[in-house]
């Protein structure tokens, strides 16, 4: 199916009307990597904004903002670093 683009302006966004997100259902995509990790993906939706244009089948046209989150499993110990140790935090007696 031959995909058809609609064209936007700054004006389009700008008459954007914010959509509130009800429900959400944030499901992890999982990935084995050849090193032995584990590497789990998911997208976390922020805003959504239906627009005044439609594509060419009539369905209205959707921005959203989102955060892609990561989060690694089962790393193979010979490939991890040496754990950062927090600052230490200094005590009343430090601080002039």
């Amino acid at each position: 199916m031959a995909e058809m683009q609609v064209a936007l302006t700054p004006e389009d966004v700008a008459e954007a009307e914010n959509v509130q997100i009800k429900e959400e259902t944030e499901l992890w995509n999982t990935y084995k990597l050849s090193d032995g990790s584990v590497m789990k993906v998911k997208i976390v939706i922020t805003n959504v904004k239906r627009l005044k244009k439609f594509q060419p089948d009539g369905s209205p046209i959707y921005l959203i903002q989102s955060q892609n989150v990561l989060r690694m499993e089962n790393i193979p110990k010979e490939l991890m670093g040496k754990a950062i140790q927090p600052p230490s935090k200094m005590t009343g007696s430090h601080i002039r």
